[in-house]
């Protein structure tokens, strides 16, 4: 009976190890890059949304991304790449064509005063159940010396990925 359960376990596990590349793929930008609406808590009245971001790369072969004090250097989970799994709670502003989002948690994304965020085209379905993209252009933002969150300007919605995510 134990031969019977191991050769079980072991086939289910060799199947698993298995699994295509695309079928992986499809998953991992579905589940990595996303955008997930929040219960509203009544108070502000206003939505708020989980960002769940891949970003960044190893330091390895970086010959660094940012200058600082002149000198350029590598930051972790920052910038283009997708080795880290960052989630910040944001709250969307729209006026006109104009999208905005401000974090609304204080050090999720990083503990420094900026955040290079790259190029990413969110997965998101909308309160009519459409599966649409919300896309954040790259660009460094900085921390606001009074709220101590960050904004992230010039989001665009679109029917497909405006970025490749990497």
């Amino acid at each position: 009976m134990k031969k019977v359960l191991t050769l079980t376990l072991l086939a289910f596990l060799l199947l698993g190890a298995c699994e295509k590349e695309e079928n992986r793929t499809a998953t991992h930008y579905q589940t990595r890059n996303r955008v997930i609406a929040l219960p509203n808590d009544g108070k502000t009245g206003n939505s708020t949304y989980l960002f769940a971001l891949a970003v960044g790369h190893s330091g390895k072969d970086c010959k660094g991304c940012m200058t600082i004090d002149g000198k350029l250097v590598h930051i972790n989970c920052m910038g283009s790449g997708d080795d880290c799994l960052n989630t910040a709670s944001v709250q969307l502003q729209q006026v006109g064509t104009d999208v905005t989002a401000t974090t609304t948690d204080t050090f999720d994304l990083t503990s420094e005063d900026f955040f290079l965020m790259p190029d990413r085209s969110l997965n998101y379905t909308d309160e009519k159940g459409n599966r649409i993209f919300l896309n954040i252009p790259g660009q460094m933002a900085y921390r606001d010396t009074a709220t101590l969150q960050f904004t992230f300007t010039g989001l665009f919605f679109s029917e497909t990925a405006a970025y490749s995510n990497n």
